[in-house]
């Protein structure tokens, strides 16, 4: 039985890390519950006329659409494959060294960034929102906590990527379940001290403990601060730069469809942006057990593929990861539309809320499939250092879900935030499953003109 089990188990197999990441990711989900049922509990949607839970959502757009923009566009799904690449050829203190690069140039500017956007923050909330009077002063005050937390996750972030790189996914796993649990606790026990801002209190105490234990762990594989002999810059950062701007047009197309439509639910009531965010957290349950936690897990092993020139085994790895997904998402989706009163009961709601949540979660229950599979289809490319169909199709996918929802929003109300979430997953999948059939081919082809230039030489 261990011959069979601790192999299955271990991190540097699909199985073994896809596991590691479900049973983290599935704990982080069920923290993510629990935080959205604290709000339900302390600040009820039915009866709160400042909509504590839809503000404190709102608030994180603004940084977090910074944050994606100019942080997360190298650092989620670019900086993996470089560090794999010197991973494959054991060169550890290049790991380190473009680990160190990347924090001290993003930890930097992105520091620049928070600082100016924190001054002049309640000069750019109202263009964010709809909201008025006290809760547009709540939002003010949580943005500017939001845009502090973020310039933490700088750090953070980057150590769960050289994390990821050297498949070290417990740790990994385990400090998200940290920083929601800071928020969970803030909620309960320090809002009835300092009001609604306790909950940020606690989303600040979560983020330091969660880099704490990133650090941890980093320093556990041999990680260690150790910059370039050449300077700050490291050559592969340069590198980056090119990836990064069609990385920047994906993330900031999906970041701003988020905040657009926050904005269109804040028009809608004071806790229509709180209902349509718990029903997306749910359905991001499914996608976030069996998407994420496959695409992680295999998005190491694709980067060293394409590192070595192993195109069969990249290929196989891809197809596993998108029939793995679909055997765990399709039943699950299927499941949660029929438990969406569970889920209301679970979550604290009371009519007429409830009702209004299931309709919601049903329609988002649609796009657990197209989202999983999106997962892996993303890392297929990034994997090879293609950022450009990636941006393109996720660029062009937002912008059909930012139009229905517009559109739907008059006729539909929030359900039609809930559709725009599928509109987008779906031709998301479309587009990238036409882009990758196409790279395919025209790799093919590349490989048969070399095949016959080296016959007639």
């Amino acid at each position: 039985m261990k011959k069979f089990f601790l192999p299955l188990l271990s991190q540097k197999r699909i199985a073994g890390g896809a596991l590691v990441l479900a049973i983290t990711q599935f704990a982080a989900s069920i923290c993510g519950f629990l935080r959205d049922r604290a709000f339900s509990v302390m600040f009820p949607l039915q009866n709160d006329p400042i909509g504590v839970a839809s503000v404190y959502i709102a608030a994180f757009r603004p940084s977090d659409l910074l944050f994606q923009l100019f942080v997360m566009s190298s650092l989620s799904v670019i900086l993996v494959p470089f560090l794999a690449s010197h991973l494959a050829h054991d060169k550890r203190d290049e790991m380190n060294r473009v680990t160190c690069s990347i924090l001290v140039i993003f930890g930097s500017a992105f520091g620049v960034m928070v600082l100016l956007a924190g001054i002049f923050f309640p000069w750019i909330a109202p263009h964010m929102v709809k909201f008025t009077g006290p809760s547009l002063q709540l939002y003010i005050q949580f943005g500017r906590f939001a845009l502090l937390t973020n310039a933490l996750f700088v750090l953070g972030n980057t150590l769960g990527q050289y994390l990821i790189a050297v498949q070290k996914y417990w740790i990994y796993g385990i400090t998200p379940i940290i920083w929601a649990l800071g928020t969970i606790g803030g909620i309960y026990f320090l809002t009835p001290v300092f009001g609604p801002i306790g909950a940020m209190y606690g989303t600040l105490i979560g983020t330091i403990l969660y880099i704490i234990g990133r650090l941890f762990g980093a320093f556990q594989t041999g990680f260690k601060f150790m910059l370039p002999t050449t300077g700050i810059l490291h050559a592969d950062v340069a590198q980056m730069g090119w990836l990064i701007i069609p990385r920047m047009m994906a993330l900031g197309a999906l970041q701003l469809q988020l905040l657009l439509i926050d904005r269109l639910g804040s028009g809608l009531g004071n806790g229509v942006v709180a209902i349509n965010q718990f029903a997306s957290n749910f359905e991001s349950v499914i996608p976030g057990i069996a998407g994420i936690a496959i695409a992680q897990s295999v998005f190491s092993l694709l980067g060293q593929a394409h590192a070595k020139g192993e195109k069969k085994q990249f290929w196989n790895y891809v197809q596993k990861g998108i029939w793995m997904n679909l055997a765990l998402t399709i039943p699950g989706a299927i499941a949660m539309v029929l438990l969406t009163s569970v889920a209301a009961w679970m979550l604290h709601l009371h009519p007429p809320v409830s009702g209004t949540f299931q309709v919601a979660l049903m329609i988002y229950a649609l796009a657990v499939p197209f989202e999983s599979v999106n997962h892996i289809l993303l890392r297929a490319f990034y994997s090879m250092k293609n950022t450009l169909i990636p941006a393109l199709t996720t660029a062009l996918s937002a912008a059909c879900g930012i139009t229905s929802g517009y559109l739907l929003v008059h006729s539909y109300g929030i359900y039609a935030l809930a559709i725009a979430y599928i509109v987008t997953q779906m031709m998301q999948t479309l587009f990238l499953s036409a882009g990758l059939v196409m790279d395919s081919q025209k790799q093919k082809r590349i490989t048969n003109l070399e095949l016959r230039s080296t016959n007639l030489s």
